[in-house]
Order: structure tokens, then C-alpha cells, then sequence
């Protein structure tokens, strides 16, 4: 394997969905210092996001 963004991309993908899915089952626990933002929801998203960029920038064809 000789492309870093592989194993970060899915490391940061499992990450963000594990974030996703808690902000979605348990969406009454929140940060004390912003009591109005799901900040595990929102974070879930941009984590998850940025997994499968990396995904996506991996696996595409090299060019020569």
C-alpha cells in the first residue's frame, strides 16, 4: 500500500460515521458550551465527508 490516504480516509471515515450514528440515536447530549448545536451530529458529517475525499483521491486512476 503506498498511498497514505487509504488507511486515513477510512480510519477518518469509521470515525465520522460512529460520530454520525451517536448524534443521530442520542441527539440530546451536547457540548455544555453550545447548548443549541449537535456538535456530534455535525462533526460526524465533516469527518465522514473528509474520510471519503481521501477515499475517493486514493483510489482514483494515477496519472502518468
Amino acid at each position: 500500500m503506498d498511498d497514505l490516504r487509504r488507511p486515513i480516509g477510512i480510519l477518518f471515515g469509521l470515525l465520522g460515521l460512529i460520530l454520525l450514528v451517536y448524534g443521530l440515536v442520542e441527539p440530546d447530549v451536547r457540548a455544555p458550551l453550545d447548548a443549541d448545536t449537535n456538535v456530534n451530529l455535525w462533526c460526524g458529517i465533516l469527518l465522514t465527508v473528509f474520510g471519503v475525499v481521501l477515499l475517493w483521491l486514493s483510489l482514483r486512476p494515477k496519472r502518468s
